[in-house]
C-alpha cells in the first residue's frame, strides 16, 4: 500500500471534530502507528500561561512510573568519591577535566549530563555547546547535585525534563508504541500530575487549553482537556 493511501486510511479512523478521553486517545494512537519501528508516543499540551514574564513559565522534572524506553546514556562530571558513586549508579560516562576537552573537540555521544557543584565553575565553559541541545546541567532539574547516584537512577529510570516554549506549549515523550495503553496511562497520568502543580499563580482562565497525542509518524488526536482533573484523581 502506498505511503499517501496508507496516511488516508489512518485519517479516516479518526474524528477531526472530536476531543477523546485520554484512554481512547492512546489506543487511538497505537491503532493508527504503522511504521516497522517501535514510535515513541508523545504529548503536547497548550497552557493558558505567557512563557514570557518569568512567573508563567513552567518547567519541571517527572520520572515515568514506566520509563520511556529509550535507552538514555547518562555523563557525569565528578571527581574522586563521586565519579565513582556515578558510575556504581550506571552512569554511562564520567570524569572532569578530560571530558570536557572532549566534549569541546566535539564530541557529544550521550543524552543527559549531571555535575556535582564543585565542577559547574569548568562546566560553565561548554554553555554554548550544551546550553542549544539542552544538555547543561541544572540545579533546578535535579542535574547539578552532589547525590549523583539517585540523579543517575532516575535519569535512567526515565526521568524527563519540561518546559514551555515561547507558545505556552509543552512537548513531552511518554513511552513506545510497545508500552501498550495501560503502562501509557499510568506515565501521562505522572506526567498531568506534575504539570498540575506547577501552575503559575498568576496563570489566569483555563490552564490546559488543548492536548493531543501522537505517534513519531502519525497524526495528533485531540484529547478533551476537561478530562486531566478525573485523570489525576
Amino acid at each position: 500500500m502506498s505511503h499517501k493511501r496508507k496516511m488516508k486510511e489512518i485519517r479516516s479512523k479518526i474524528d477531526r471534530n472530536k476531543k477523546y478521553t485520554f484512554d481512547e486517545g492512546l489506543k487511538l494512537a497505537l491503532e493508527v502507528a504503522y511504521s516497522k519501528f517501535d514510535e515513541t508516543v508523545d504529548v503536547a499540551v497548550k497552557l493558558g500561561v505567557d512563557p514570557r514574564h518569568a512567573d508563567q513559565m513552567v518547567r519541571g522534572t517527572c520520572v515515568l512510573p514506566h520509563g520511556t524506553g529509550k535507552n538514555v546514556r547518562v555523563l557525569v562530571f565528578a571527581k574522586g568519591e563521586k565519579e565513582k558513586e556515578a558510575e556504581e549508579a550506571g552512569a554511562d560516562f564520567t570524569g572532569s577535566d578530560e571530558l570536557i576537552e572532549k566534549i569541546q573537540g566535539g564530541w557529544l555521544e550521550f543524552d543527559k549530563a549531571v555535575a556535582t557543584p564543585d565542577m559547574m565553575g569548568a562546566v560553565s565553559k561548554l554553555g554554548r555547546i550544551l546550553g542549544p541541545r539542552g544538555l547543561m546541567p541544572n540545579a533546578k532539574l535535579g542535574t547539578v547535585t552532589f547525590d549523583v547516584a539517585t540523579a543517575v537512577r532516575e535519569l535512567k529510570a526515565g526521568k524527563i525534563d519540561f518546559k514551555t516554549e515561547k507558545n505556552g506549549i509543552v512537548h513531552v515523550p511518554v513511552g513506545k508504541a510497545s508500552f501498550g495503553p495501560e503502562k501509557l496511562l499510568d506515565n501521562v497520568t505522572s506526567f498531568f500530575e506534575v504539570i498540575q502543580r506547577l501552575k503559575p499563580a498568576t496563570s489566569k482562565g483555563t490552564y490546559f487549553q488543548s492536548i493531543a497525542v501522537s505517534t513519531t509518524m502519525g497524526p495528533g488526536i485531540k484529547i478533551d482537556p476537561n478530562l486531566v482533573r478525573d485523570l489525576i484523581r
